[in-house]
């Protein structure tokens, strides 16, 4: 074990070095807050695929997921499915359209792209608060690295935490969107790799003279530890123990595709005319990432259930199977997972304040008043203080290690996304003006379905309830649009009056 602390330390050295290098890199071209938030929509199609799949595939994907199928068994197998098909659908569905109205807007995140949309500081503001449900998933990130911290550098779980909080919060303070999208371009390739070379692994060590007889020796193993380890759906599963909690989690995954620090990467394509590039970048990346699932498999023949947390499964299996050298690598892979996705987000949450609040309600309507220059300054200022703030508030909340970092995950990217699709998916495919009231209650009533269905105990999956309260967030949205007047409010006829006579002048 003391070996492979060794190298673990000098391979988490090695990344954190080019990190840093990046992110200096990205802090010259940091200038103002177009350039944090979505790196001056100025950067191409395969930095920004790769960085989209990083962005996606967080920690979770590494070390969540896999503890999923090591705890459940081929029932898991069902979130390898929502993922490469609800996923890219969501993107398919909504990148094209959002990319083209913005060209017009030139919004810098979701809550300033919906409430540029509907003509509402409300939804603009409305919109901020919900992401602050990210804050969930920044903790999850967090938990992911404390966890490797812990089991591969011998530090405490806290230690670990305070340690990963620190370095994810001066490297997104220095580089915002420019280190984000560079640095999740080289992650999503180390995350590819590793992951098929875990699926590979597994086949080469458990070898029984073809891949059929193979996994079917896996199979046999698992079902002699437990029969509900290969049932298509597992009553011990959280997620996966029927069908209709299945479809929900297929239905959340394509809402995820939506989220706010995924609608950034959109926002920062230069030409419209790449999209498609991007999002088959993306598609391949995902596919390479996601067969990281089978080590959990691999883990509990290896091993069976006699690991302190399935959160930790890939890692005792990797540790279990190879050299000292190799799970060093793994460990320093997991990080870079934790970090592509944790950048993201506190780029996501810090524009909300420094743009969404500040400039687009607090500086525009006149309530503050600054020159332009200064309000810019300013903007970029509050945006590195939001970052410290979020990652303070972050590591509060998981204090108390998880039992499965997935879970606190998926309250974040459920709430946001019960809140939010209802007016995405009306500004892109809606026949006809919406009401700004529409948007507004579409986010109340969305937001507080899911409040209650989860957090009520209604129905125990965050995947589920998210699903359900999304699908109440549409269908209020949609309802409400053809019911409520679309006259605009004088409020809203001044705004655009004065965009008038800004451009005359």
């Amino acid at each position: 074990m003391n070996e492979l602390k060794i190298y673990m330390w000098i391979g988490f050295i090695l990344f954190m070095g080019v990190m840093l290098i990046l992110g200096y890199v990205s802090a010259k071209k940091t200038k103002n807050i177009s350039d944090f938030a979505i790196g001056g929509a100025n950067l191409g199609p395969y930095v920004l695929g790769l960085s989209f799949a990083a962005t996606y595939f967080s920690a979770a994907t590494f070390l969540g997921y896999p503890g999923w199928s090591h705890e459940w068994g081929f029932s898991n197998l069902w979130l390898f499915l929502a993922m490469m098909g609800g996923g890219p659908i969501g993107v398919l569905m909504v990148a094209k359209k959002v990319r083209k109205l913005n060209t017009a807007q030139k919004s810098l995140s979701l809550p300033d792209w919906l409430g540029d949309f509907y003509n509402s500081d409300i939804v603009r503001v409305g919109t901020g608060i919900i992401l602050l449900f990210n804050l969930f998933y920044i903790s999850a990130q967090f938990v992911a690295g404390a966890r490797i911290f812990e089991y591969m550098l011998g530090m405490s779980y806290h230690t670990g935490l305070l340690f990963i909080t620190i370095i994810v919060v001066i490297y997104v303070f220095a580089g915002g969107a420019f280190a984000d999208v560079y640095t999740d371009a080289v992650q999503a390739v180390l995350m590819a790799i590793a992951g098929t070379f875990i699926f590979i692994s597994g086949i080469v060590l458990f070898w029984d003279g073809s891949i059929f007889a193979t996994f079917s020796t896996i199979s046999a193993d698992l079902a002699s530890q437990d029969i509900s380890l290969i049932k298509v759906f597992n009553p011990n599963s959280t997620y996966f123990y029927s069908m209709t909690v299945i479809v929900g989690a297929i239905i959340i995954q394509w809402a995820f595709a939506s989220a706010p620090h995924l609608f950034n990467k959109v926002l920062s394509l230069k030409n419209e005319k790449d999209l498609g590039k991007m999002i088959l970048t993306y598609v391949l990346t995902t596919a390479f990432c996601l067969v990281v699932l089978f080590g959990g498999f691999y883990s509990r023949v290896a091993l069976g259930n006699n690991i302190e947390t399935s959160d930790l499964a890939l890692m005792e299996y990797v540790v279990w199977a190879f050299p000292s050298i190799i799970a060093a690598l793994m460990g320093v892979v997991i990080l870079a997972a934790a970090m592509s996705t944790t950048d993201g987000l506190f780029v996501a949450i810090s524009t909300v304040f420094a743009n969404d609040i500040y400039l687009k309600v607090l500086v525009k309507r006149g309530i503050i008043k600054v020159d332009n220059n200064k309000a810019q300054h300013t903007a970029l200022l509050i945006s590195r203080i939001a970052v410290v703030l979020v990652g303070l508030t972050a590591f509060l909340i998981v204090l108390k290690p998880p039992a499965y970092m997935g879970d606190v995950m998926w309250i974040g990217i459920s709430g946001v996304a019960a809140g939010t699709m209802g007016p995405i998916l009306y500004a892109v495919y809606g026949k006809k003006k919406a009401s700004p009231r529409a948007a507004e209650l579409s986010m109340t009533v969305g937001l507080l379905s899911y409040l209650i269905i989860y957090f009520g105990g209604i129905v125990p999956s965050t995947m589920a309830a998210g699903a359900w309260s999304t699908l109440i967030g549409i269908g209020t949205m949609i309802i409400l649009a053809n019911i409520l007047p679309t006259t605009l409010s004088s409020e809203v006829m001044d705004e655009k009056s004065s965009k008038v006579t800004i451009k005359a002048k």
